[in-house]
């Protein structure tokens, strides 16, 4: 009987990250469970008490470096790995225009 209950279940992994510290949490989740469920049952605000609760709800959501539209709908496959993304400090292309800048006044 336990081997069927691991039937319809999947491993997955929800990874958070700051400059100084990151986890990767791994999960067993019913098959079904979706992108924000995932993340929902990864108590990441208990790993990261500095960082407001609301972000890890609020934040995009991805899943391989892929965002996810709608992570409330998206179910989970078997292996993946619900990624959280912080919201950019700097502008990409700000930040490539000022290497440039000071690269080109060196």
């Amino acid at each position: 009987m336990a081997a069927e209950s691991h039937i319809n279940s999947l491993l997955v992994e929800v990874a958070f990250a700051l400059p100084q510290k990151q986890r990767i949490v791994a999960l067993t989740v019913p098959d079904g469970t979706t992108v924000l469920e995932a993340v929902e049952k990864a108590s990441l605000p208990l790993l990261f008490p500095e960082v407001p609760p609301e972000t890890f709800y609020q934040a995009p959501l991805g899943i391989f470096g892929k965002v996810i539209r709608e992570p409330s709908a998206h179910p989970l496959r078997q292996g993946d790995r619900v990624e959280v993304y912080r919201p950019l400090e700097v502008d990409p292309k700000v930040a490539r225009l000022a290497r440039a800048k000071r690269q080109a006044e060196r």
